[in-house]
């Protein structure tokens, strides 16, 4: 899904690739620059955008960019070296140079420089950005704070205490109380920690048609696209859904459950209550996964899994027997 990404972040410098060479200035080991444009986007491995940069870690190797108005920035050696015929810079790290370009390029709330530009009123006892898009028909309750650019769709309800920002909300949603919506993805690197070294995130939430969200939720931005929960969807109270996650129809997920960053959920998963998924897996459909089960690593369609690590009902049923046996209660 495209969306328009000025509507959430606006451009706060413009600046051409060969501009990059300057703001990464020491961070640049190599560089080969076919053709100059102006940079407006930023591309991912999923969705390529036209006058954009796609940053490429090392584990990213094989991708066709046809297109010369995208710039690629690596720090992947036999990448950059194979690739000279397109627009490309060799840097030392690769988070570095993320963080350095976003944080130029884009306003956003997680920059201690940050300008709010966004103007809000004050109506009903809720403070709307006069750049958010809300149906006529959506109902909304006290002490409600409704971001830049966010859309709201037909026949919604929002409770009270929400937050929404960066997000796209469709019709038939409803948001309970104290739910957050958009929020910052947890994104750093290990090796530099702080708050001044967080990892920008330039994407949004996509909530589609009759999703109920439950009480003290939070969904967490993309860090470039978007975090989507799929149509007739249900997510009860306390459920923490991370940045890039996708979530298929028809999901059904219970309290206090934890979603790491980047899974892919296919359509009509039943997950029980304080379930844990671990970051970049993929689920398949018709997944059922039984109440504080961890799951660590991808899982088939029509799977019904339990435990720690998270396998086979009928496998875990036959660990718990046999522990029985061996005297563990």
């Amino acid at each position: 899904m495209f969306f328009q990404r000025y509507k959430f972040f606006e451009i706060k410098n413009e600046i051409s690739f060969k501009d990059t060479l300057n703001i990464l200035d020491e961070l640049v080991l190599d560089f080969h620059i076919e053709s100059n444009y102006y940079i407006t986007e930023i591309s991912s491995l999923n969705i390529f955008r036209e006058n954009s940069i796609l940053f490429l870690s090392k584990d990213k190797y094989s991708i066709p960019i046809n297109n010369k108005n995208i710039g690629i920035i690596t720090d992947n050696k036999n990448f950059f070296l194979s690739n000279k015929n397109h627009n490309i810079l060799y840097v030392k790290d690769i988070s570095v140079s993320y963080n350095i370009i976003i944080n130029f390029l884009f306003h956003h709330e997680d920059n201690f420089l940050y300008e709010l530009s966004d103007q809000s009123l004050f109506i009903n006892g809720n403070y709307i950005s006069k750049s958010s898009k809300i149906d006529k028909t959506v109902m909304i309750g006290k002490n409600c704070f409704i971001g830049k650019g966010v859309t709201i769709g037909e026949n919604c309800i929002i409770k009270n205490n929400v937050v929404l920002k960066n997000c796209i909300i469709k019709n038939n949603v409803i948001i309970n109380d104290n739910t957050t919506i958009g929020s910052t993805g947890f994104g750093f690197d290990l090796k530099k920690m702080g708050s001044d070294q967080l990892t920008p995130h330039i994407g949004i939430v996509l909530v589609e048609d009759n999703v109920v969200i439950g009480a003290n939720c939070t969904i967490d931005r993309g860090k470039i696209d978007y975090t989507k929960i799929s149509k007739n969807s249900m997510i009860d109270n306390l459920v923490h859904i991370a940045h890039n996650v996708i979530i298929g129809e028809n999901a059904c997920i219970a309290a206090q459950t934890g979603i790491s960053g980047s899974v892919t959920i296919g359509n009509n998963l039943i997950c029980g209550g304080q379930v844990g998924f671990a970051g970049h897996i993929e689920i398949g459909s018709n997944v059922v996964v039984a109440a504080k089960s961890g799951v660590t690593k991808n899982i088939a369609d029509n799977s019904t899994i339990a435990g720690f690590p998270a396998v086979d009902i009928k496998e875990w049923k036959k660990q718990i027997i046999n522990q029985k046996k061996n005297g563990y209660k």
